[in-house]
């Protein structure tokens, strides 16, 4: 990081397209420009891009709140 003139100064590679940009005078950051946010964007909302979860966790948990609405739970 450089400081010149009072101004912080980072130069990163942009996560979509790898260009290098100064982080902090950039508004769109982490992305270069509103164009890689917006196509980063799209990947998250067609689920091209996914949060990981153990399947076998969010399985469990239907159950059991299936059970509990059906009135079938184990007393």
């Amino acid at each position: 990081m450089n400081k010149k003139d009072g101004v912080k100064k980072l130069t990163v590679a942009c996560p979509r397209c790898k260009i290098g940009f100064d982080y902090y005078s950039s508004l769109f950051r982490p992305f270069c420009s509103e164009r890689c946010k917006l196509i980063d964007f799209g990947h998250w909302m067609n689920e091209t891009y996914a949060v990981p979860i153990k399947s076998d966790s969010v399985d469990e948990d239907l159950e059991n709140k299936n059970e509990k609405e059906d009135g079938s739970e184990d007393e």
